[in-house]
C-alpha cells in the first residue's frame, strides 16, 4: 500500500500544466524518432538530452522517458507499412506485420502492434512499481564490495548473454574503460592517457561521446546505405478496425503473458529488447496451433515481439533507479543524464528524491496511455515524414548534434570530440562491434574503479574480500559464470552431442 500512495504522488507530480505537456511532447517527439528508421531511442534521447538541461530534473526524465515510450511505439509504424523496422527490435514485427499490410489490413497489423505494446510496458510498469523500492531498500544493505561485484556482474553479463562475439563485446568494453580513465586521477591526481594535450585533461564527457557514437555515427551509415521509403499501404486506422481488432487480441493472451515476462527477464538483466523479440517471437511459433502459418500475416506473429520488447525496454529501467545499473543503452544515456543533472541513481534516490522516481514511474503509466492514443489517431502523419528526402532529414540531425554537443560545456573543441566519436561509431557497426558496452564502460567505469578501489583499501589489497560474505561472494561468483558462459555453453553442447553420438551407436539396428 505504501507504494500505492507514493504512485498517486507521482501521479500528482507528473499530472501539473506543464509536466503533462512536456510527456505529450515527449511522446510525439519519440515517435518520431522512432519512425525514422536507424535514429533509435538511444539515439534520440542522447541528441535531445541537452535541450532538457534547462529544465527542472523531474520534468526533463520524464520527457525523456516519454521520448523512449514514443520511439518503441513509432518501430512499429515502418516495420509495418515499410518493410523497414524503426528499431533493431521491430525486425521481427516485419515478419508478419509487412504481410498483413500487403494483404491490405495495416489498420488491423498496426492496432495489434500498438495495442500489444502498450499491454507488455504495462506489465513491466507494474513490476517495476512493486519490485523497485524492494530491490532499493535491499540495495541499502551494500558496501564497496557488494556494489563492485554488481557492476562486475553487469559488465560479465554483457559478454554472457550479448548477441555477438564475445571477442567484440570485450574489446569494446575495454576501449569504454579506456576513454573512462582519460584525464586527471580524482584519486592520485595523476595524469591518464593525455598524452600532453591539455584539451584531454577534463576527459571526455559522456554525453559528447553518445552524441558522436550514436547519433553522427548512424547518419553515417544511413547516409551509405541511401534509404529509399516504399510503403505497402495507406497506414489509416479508424475506429471500426481499432474495435475489430481489439475483439480479436483477447485470444492471444497466453502470447501476450509470455511475451512480456520474456520481456521482463531479458529488459532487467542485460539482454535488451532484441533478443527478447526475437526469442517471444521464436517461442509463440513454436507453441502457436498455427506456428506452421507465421511470417504470412498472422496477428500472433505481431503480438509476441511486440509485448516483449516493450516489456525489456521498459524494465530496463528497474535496475537503473533501484541499482544505478543501466539494463540497455537507452537506460545507460539516461543513467548518464541523470548524473549531469546531479543526481545519484541508485537506493538512495527512494530516500532523497521521492518525488523525482515516483513522477518518473507515474509519467511511465500515463507516457503508455498518450503514446497508445497518439500513434492510434496519428499514424498517417508520422508515417508522412518518412516521404521528406533524407537529405532534408540528415543535415537537420547534424546541426542538432552539434548544438547539442557545444552547450554540455561551451566548448568548441567537444563538436571535434563529437565527430571523432561519430567515425568510431560508424567504424564500429560497419565491423559489427556492438556500442552498449563501450557506452556502458563510459558510464560506469569511474563509479566501477572507485567500488574497487575502496574495497582494496577495505581489505587492504585482498581480492578475497569479494567472497567475505554470501552476498557478494554470490555475485562474483554468478559474474564469473557469465563471464565464461560462452566457453561453458559451448562445452555443454559438445557433451549433450556426445551422448546423442553415443547413444546412437549403442541403439540396435533394427
Amino acid at each position: 500500500m505504501e507504494e500505492l500512495s507514493a504512485l498517486f504522488h507521482g501521479f500528482a507530480v507528473v499530472l501539473t500544466p506543464q509536466n503533462f505537456m512536456l510527456m505529450l511532447l515527449g511522446v510525439v517527439l519519440g515517435v518520431i524518432i522512432g519512425v525514422l528508421p536507424g535514429l533509435g531511442g538511444a539515439n534520440g534521447i542522447a541528441i535531445l538530452l541537452p535541450l532538457t538541461f534547462s529544465m527542472d530534473p523531474t520534468s526533463a526524465i520524464i520527457m525523456l522517458s516519454c521520448i523512449y515510450w514514443g520511439a518503441l511505439f513509432g518501430g512499429a509504424i515502418t516495420s509495418i507499412l515499410f518493410n523497414i523496422p524503426g528499431e533493431p527490435w521491430s525486425v521481427a514485427t516485419t515478419f508478419d506485420g509487412y504481410p498483413l499490410a500487403q494483404q491490405g489490413r495495416a489498420g488491423e497489423a498496426l492496432t495489434a502492434a500498438f495495442t500489444s505494446s502498450f499491454f507488455g510496458a504495462l506489465v513491466a510498469v507494474i513490476i517495476i512499481t512493486f519490485l523497485a523500492p524492494l530491490v532499493a531498500d535491499f540495495a541499502l544493505e551494500f558496501g564497496p564490495p557488494e556494489f563492485f561485484s554488481v557492476y562486475l556482474l553487469t559488465f560479465c553479463s554483457f559478454v554472457g548473454m550479448g548477441k555477438g562475439s564475445p571477442f567484440k563485446i570485450i574489446t569494446s568494453m575495454m576501449l569504454g574503460f579506456a576513454l573512462a580513465a582519460v584525464g586527471i586521477d580524482t584519486v592520485t591526481g595523476q595524469l591518464r592517457l593525455t598524452f600532453g594535450i591539455s584539451e584531454l585533461l577534463k576527459g571526455f564527457d559522456f554525453l559528447v561521446a553518445v552524441i558522436g557514437l550514436f547519433g553522427i555515427g548512424e547518419i553515417l551509415l544511413t547516409m551509405e546505405e541511401g534509404l529509399e521509403f516504399r510503403a505497402a499501404a495507406q497506414g489509416k486506422i479508424n475506429p471500426k478496425v481499432v474495435l475489430q481488432t481489439w475483439a480479436q487480441l483477447p485470444k492471444y493472451w497466453a502470447t501476450a503473458i509470455r511475451g512480456s515476462l520474456i520481456g521482463c527477464w531479458l529488459g532487467i538483466t542485460p539482454g535488451g529488447a532484441t533478443p527478447a523479440s526475437f526469442m517471444s517471437y521464436g517461442v509463440a511459433k513454436r507453441m502457436s496451433k498455427d506456428g506452421d502459418k507465421f511470417g504470412t500475416g498472422q496477428i500472433e506473429g505481431i503480438v509476441a515481439p511486440e509485448t516483449a520488447a516493450h516489456a525489456a525496454g521498459t524494465s530496463a529501467l528497474l535496475p537503473m533507479i533501484s541499482l544505478g545499473i543501466p539494463g540497455s543503452p537507452t537506460a545507460a544515456v539516461l543513467l548518464g543524464g541523470l548524473l549531469i543533472w546531479g543526481l545519484q541513481p541508485g537506493p538512495l534516490l527512494f530516500v532523497e528524491k521521492a518525488d523525482f522516481v515516483w513522477g518518473l514511474i507515474a509519467a511511465m503509466y500515463l507516457g503508455n496511455v498518450a503514446g497508445l492514443i497518439v500513434v492510434l489517431t496519428c499514424v498517417p502523419l508520422f508515417a508522412a515524414i518518412l516521404r521528406i528526402p533524407f537529405a532534408v532529414i540528415a543535415p537537420v540531425i547534424i546541426v542538432i548534434c552539434a548544438v547539442g554537443a557545444y552547450t554540455v560545456a561551451n566548448a568548441q573543441v567537444d563538436i571535434w570530440y563529437m565527430i571523432a566519436f561519430g567515425f568510431i561509431g560508424y567504424v564500429f557497426k560497419k565491423l559489427d562491434y556492438p556500442l552498449a558496452p563501450l557506452v556502458l564502460a563510459i558510464v560506469l567505469g569511474d563509479r566501477a574503479e572507485d567500488a574497487f578501489r575502496q574495497s582494496m583499501l577495505v581489505s587492504q589489497g585482498d581480492l578475497t574480500v569479494l567472497w567475505s560474505n554470501w552476498l557478494v561472494g554470490s555475485i562474483s561468483t554468478l559474474a564469473l559464470i557469465m563471464l565464461f558462459w560462452p566457453l561453458i555453453s559451448k562445452g555443454l553442447k559438445k557433451l549433450r552431442a556426445g551422448k546423442i553420438d553415443t547413444l546412437q551407436e549403442q541403439r540396435p539396428v533394427e
